[in-house]
């Protein structure tokens, strides 16, 4: 490995772990991965106990499709179904897309080679299971295995630094569940779906993930599950 390359890599991580702003760490990334050919960044929180895996999209950028638009979370999330890999494994993976008559086809592949776009997708652990993924991409990209341990690093670092600036928890008079985050975090520790919770609370679908929402910000957590950790140990969802 290029020691140049090696210590470039560890003054990103030092540099995003500095970071106060998201901007920053954005930067950050960007500087480091451009040389490789990565153009294009995806940051989420992620939970393998949620049939949409996806909970929160950090930053999305770059022009992931082809046709030179902007792309939001909703549309990269629906249009990008090799993310639920993640679920998977734990190690970073590249991935590949090629044009077809029928459609686009995404396939995790060993290395990427040919015409793009490509990427790497990182899936980020913690003591709760997957806790989120960064996935970078790009027309042309680096994808030997020294590039891909560094740019997993970076991506680790990126990803621990939105959670940091993102989901940080407030006071501590702010972190006490409302009634109603109480109740619908209750019935998503028993397993039940936003769907018939909403329909058993007589709330929309929006407003649920809206309460969950805000229970992981009071929280201070990044994922659902985290959440219920958190919830139960402080007593929130004792009967």
């Amino acid at each position: 490995m290029n020691s140049g390359v090696a210590e470039a890599a560890v003054r990103t991580v030092l540099e995003i772990e500095r970071a106060t702003a998201l901007a920053q760490a954005q930067q950050a990334v960007r500087a480091f991965a451009g040389p490789f050919g990565y153009d294009r960044f995806v940051l989420f929180s992620a939970s393998s106990a949620r049939d949409e895996v996806v909970e929160r999209i950090y930053w999305v950028e770059g022009d992931w499709f082809g046709d030179g638009l902007a792309v939001d979370a909703q549309t990269y999330v629906r249009r990008c179904p090799v993310t639920r890999h993640i679920l998977e494994t734990r190690e970073a993976f590249f991935w590949t897309k090629t044009q077809r008559a029928d459609g686009d086809r995404y396939r995790v592949v060993r290395r990427p080679i040919g015409s793009g776009p490509h990427g790497l997708q990182v899936p980020v652990f913690g003591p709760l299971g997957l806790e989120g993924a960064m996935s970078l991409g790009g027309g042309q990209v680096d994808s030997s295995p020294e590039v891909r341990v560094l740019l997993a690093m970076v991506a680790t670092a990126a990803f621990c630094a939105a959670r940091r600036l993102l989901e940080a928890p407030g006071t501590e008079g702010v972190r006490t569940l409302s009634g109603r985050e109480r109740e619908v975090l209750a019935w998503t520790a028993a397993g039940r779906r936003q769907a018939d919770i909403a329909a058993t609370l007589g709330l929309s679908e929006r407003t649920v993930e809206n309460h969950l929402r805000a229970a992981r910000r009071r929280l201070g957590v990044a994922t659902t599950a985290q959440a219920i950790q958190v919830a139960t140990r402080n007593g929130d969802l004792d009967d």
